[in-house]
C-alpha cells in the first residue's frame, strides 16, 4: 500500500524503521567522500555548543572517581568493548572472500576530568619574585629560570635536596601565587593542585619588600589564598622563611613583621648569598620526617 492509499483508506502510513546502528561516540566526526577526497563534515554550531559545554566542565568539576598516590597503583576508566572479527577469520578453502564479519560490542565512554599532581615533601609557595627559583637551586641541582621580575617560573619546577648520608627530599618550586589564585586567577588552580601532594608547605617572603609589597600582608594573603582553595592546606605544617635579608631594610622589615604577626617563628634566609641555607636544609628535614 502507498502511502497515497494510506491517506485514502485512513490509515496511517507506515513509520519509518529506526536506524540499528548507533554511533559508540556522539562526538565522533563524519568523514565525507567524494572520490577519492576525503574530508571531515564540521557543524560550527555544534561547535560552539561543545566549547560552551566545555568550559561547563572545567567551571563545575563533578565527583572525585579515584585518586592514584602509590607507586604501580592502577584503575580502569572505561571498560573497552569487545572486538569483533574481520572477514579473512571467517575464510576457508572453498569461501576465501567472505562477504560479512562479526561487529565488535561498544565499551563504556564518559567526560573525565584527569588532572596531574606533582607528588613532592616540600612546596615552595610564595608570591612571584619572593626568590623561590633562586632558593631551590641554592639547595638542589635544579637550574630554574632566574629573573628580577614576576612570573620567571611558569611551570613548576622539581629539585632533589642531597644531604651527607644520601637522605632526598624532593622540592618542588610553586610559580608565584597572586590574589584571586584560589579563583584560577593568574593559573591559580595549575599552580595550587601540585601542593596538595606535599608534606610541609614553605611560605617565602620577600621581608625586603622589593615589589612595593608588606611582608606581612603577604604572608595573610598567602594564608588566605590556600584556605580558599582548599582548607586542609592550613593544617600542614609550614614554616615561615624570611628571605632577601641582605637587604638593608629586610632587617627593619622583620622587626616589624615579628610586632604585627606574634607566635610565628621566621627562618631569615638570603638565598643568593647562600645565608642560612644549612639551617633551612636542616629544618625542613626535621618537619618531613615529623610529619611521617
Amino acid at each position: 500500500m502507498d502511502a497515497t492509499a494510506a491517506a485514502e483508506s485512513g490509515d496511517q502510513p507506515a513509520e519509518a524503521p529506526e536506524k540499528m546502528l548507533l554511533s559508540s561516540s556522539a562526538t565522533r566526526p563524519v568523514i565525507r567522500h567524494s572520490g577519492r577526497a576525503r574530508a571531515m563534515e564540521i557543524d560550527l554550531e555544534a561547535e560552539d555548543d561543545a566549547q560552551r559545554a566545555a568550559r561547563r566542565r572545567d567551571v563545575e568539576k563533578g565527583e572525585l572517581i579515584t585518586d592514584l598516590t602509590q607507586h604501580g597503583q592502577q584503575f580502569v576508566l572505561c571498560k573497552g568493548g569487545r572486538g569483533g572479527l574481520g572477514n579473512r577469520n571467517f575464510a576457508t578453502a572453498t569461501r576465501q572472500a567472505p562477504r560479512f564479519a562479526q561487529p565488535g560490542e561498544a565499551g563504556t565512554e564518559g567526560d573525565f576530568l584527569l588532572e596531574l599532581r606533582i607528588i613532592a615533601e616540600v612546596g615552595l609557595v610564595g608570591y612571584p619574585n619572593a626568590g623561590k627559583s633562586t632558593l631551590l637551586s641554592a639547595i638542589s641541582k635544579a637550574r630554574p629560570k632566574i629573573a628580577p621580575y614576576p612570573f620567571t617560573t611558569l611551570h613548576p619546577q622539581i629539585g632533589i635536596l642531597e644531604y651527607a648520608d644520601f637522605h632526598r627530599l624532593t622540592v618542588c618550586d610553586v610559580p608565584g601565587l597572586i590574589e584571586g589564585a584560589h579563583k584560577n586567577v593568574g593559573l591559580g588552580h595549575s599552580f595550587l593542585r601540585h601542593i596538595q601532594r606535599c608534606k610541609i608547605l614553605v611560605l617565602l617572603l620577600d621581608m625586603a619588600g622589593t615589589d612595593a609589597r608588606e611582608p606581612w600582608e603577604d604572608y595573610k594573603q598567602l594564608l588566605n589564598e590556600l584556605g580558599l582553595y582548599d582548607q586542609t592546606l592550613l593544617e600542614r605544617p609550614r614554616l615561615i622563611v624570611a628571605n632577601k635579608m641582605d637587604e638593608p631594610v629586610a632587617e627593619e622589615n622583620l622587626k616589624k613583621f615579628k610586632r604585627k604577626i606574634r607566635k610565628v617563628p621566621v627562618l631569615p634566609i638570603a638565598a643568593a648569598f647562600d645565608e642560612g641555607i644549612e639551617k633551612f636544609r636542616k629544618t625542613i628535614r626535621e618537619m618531613v620526617e615529623a610529619a611521617g
